[in-house]
């Protein structure tokens, strides 16, 4: 359970912080329900600050339903889009939540908030005298260095040398201090192992491990699966059909967005939860290792939140598919293609740019899930698209240095051969024996390098009701602390 013993002197020093700075913190209520619980005069301020600025207010952002306008929005419903069947192949709808209209253009703000603020509202974490380290394969720590330069705390962002160059650029202006490891995305044992140096070695440092920070799938499993829940019902709302939730599909990162597939298979029985990896770095389907280009996608481990025991498939996608799509829908031959050759409306291509690779990664997830399970127009499966296009830049160059220009021949070769030609391949069924398989691979990371007990490993298996069922239920308590930390200090 995330820990709320509260620490009287970090928690005093916490709200004299926030008083000066005029900082009040959103509840999850108000992150799930953000158009009737947010503070009517927090609202009125909203309408004069931008999306993407450095002011406290943006703390109330931090959810799927933000108006998707650079400044002055306020609140609608959860930004998704539907993807057509032109492009995925597939009769099953197939719906993408947009992770563009948080604040830093990325959902993992909303992640590194949930990991934060339990430590802020109980004084663990004294943003007086502390940084906050943000380790990450990339926008977590983002995230996480947004959070806390919202709340005037210090941060240590932590990522991969091998990241794409806007996650540094923008880094550069928020983080504190940047430390970048060995590797890419693949190498989670060098951040690893540079947070256990850090905690070594400094006392003015609080390490919040997204892979293993219950936070992170708190809020995951109340936020995202809530505004699935909400799209869900409104696509349902409008069509002649009775609908069918068949699952959520979502490469595995930190797995903190798994949580909502635990939320949402309470909702809908009998859905199912898909977790993605790269072919290149099979972990869940073949105990593999290696390299691959899908940023944000951490591998050769198994998150400590990863509900292993409640996840029904895991699909492995091929990085070189990602990236070729990844030019097809931002260069100009690609679009072009879609609408002209493929027949799609213009605005469900321009749509395309809200993916970043591991979004379309989960897209692909989500099109070979509706495939092995012959989906149909009645079916709707859920994705997330946790960041977009503008975020890989520097890597759509990259590939128009190495492979050259783009052309109309090249999206009709693409489109085919890594978009409509998603197979069943590379899928495992995770029967109970094959879950276990899995769950038990946390050992070597957890236990062997990171100082948890094999009990603790256990515990997560057989008494989840000690472990996940009792988190999810801490929302209410978080809440109310955070209610009281909002009182303390007196703003509103």
């Amino acid at each position: 359970m995330i820990d709320l013993t509260i620490c009287k002197e970090g928690l005093e020093d916490n709200i004299r912080k926030a008083r000066e700075n005029r900082i009040v913190l959103p509840t999850f209520e108000q992150m799930m329900y953000p158009e009737t619980q947010v503070p009517k005069q927090t609202a009125e301020k909203l309408k004069n600050a931008g999306m993407w600025e450095y002011s406290p207010l943006n703390l109330f952002r931090i959810t799927w339903k933000n108006e998707p306008t650079p400044k002055g929005g306020l609140f609608g419903k959860p930004n998704y889009i539907e993807l057509p069947s032109e492009l995925t192949g597939v009769s099953a709808k197939i719906v993408c939540m947009v992770g563009k209209y948080f604040p830093t253009g990325c959902h993992k703000v909303g992640a590194s908030f949930g990991c934060l603020a339990p430590r802020l509202i109980t004084g663990q974490f004294n943003s007086a005298t502390q940084k906050a380290v943000w380790p990450s394969t990339g926008n977590y720590c983002r995230g996480g260095a947004f959070n806390s330069k919202l709340l005037a705390c210090e941060s240590v962002a932590i990522l991969p040398e091998g990241m794409s160059r806007e996650r540094f650029d923008w880094l550069s202006q928020i983080a504190g201090e940047i430390i970048a490891t060995p590797g890419s995305e693949s190498n989670v044992k060098e951040i690893f192992d540079k947070t256990n140096e850090l905690r070594a070695t400094r006392d003015d440092v609080m390490i919040f491990n997204q892979f293993e920070e219950m936070g992170n799938y708190l809020w995951h499993y109340k936020v995202t699966g809530n505004a699935i829940r909400e799209v869900f019902e409104d696509i349902e709302s409008s069509s002649k059909d009775k609908l069918n939730f068949s699952g959520i599909c979502l490469m595995s990162g930190s797995a903190g967005s798994l949580g909502a597939g635990d939320y949402l298979k309470q909702v809908f029985a009998h859905s199912k939860i898909a977790v993605g990896e790269a072919l290149q770095c099979p972990t869940i389907l073949n105990n593999g290792f290696g390299d691959h280009r899908i940023e944000g996608v951490g591998d050769k481990h198994i998150p400590w939140i990863h509900n292993v025991k409640n996840t029904d498939m895991a699909i492995a996608i091929d990085d070189a598919d990602a990236m070729k799509l990844l030019r097809l829908f931002n260069e100009p031959a690609g679009k072009e293609f879609l609408t002209d050759e493929v027949g799609m409306d213009p605005v469900d291509v321009n749509n395309l740019a809200l993916m970043g690779i591991s979004g379309i990664a989960n897209m692909l997830c989500a099109i070979k899930f509706a495939k092995h399970y012959e989906l149909t127009y009645k079916d709707v499966v859920a994705t997330v698209l946790t960041d977009c296009s503008e975020m890989y830049g520097s890597r759509i160059e990259e590939l128009r240095v190495a492979e050259g220009v783009y052309s109309g021949s090249r999206a009709s070769v693409d489109f085919s051969r890594s978009l409509l030609s998603a197979g069943t391949d590379n899928i495992l069924e995770l029967t109970f024996s094959e879950r276990r398989r899995v769950h038990n691979l946390k050992y070597y990371t957890w236990v062997e390098q990171q100082g948890r007990s094999a009990e603790e490993l256990e515990e997560l298996w057989y008494h989840q009701d000690k472990t996940f069922e009792a988190v999810q239920g801490q929302a209410d308590r978080i809440d109310e602390l955070i209610c009281e930390f909002n009182d303390a200090v007196g703003i509103l």
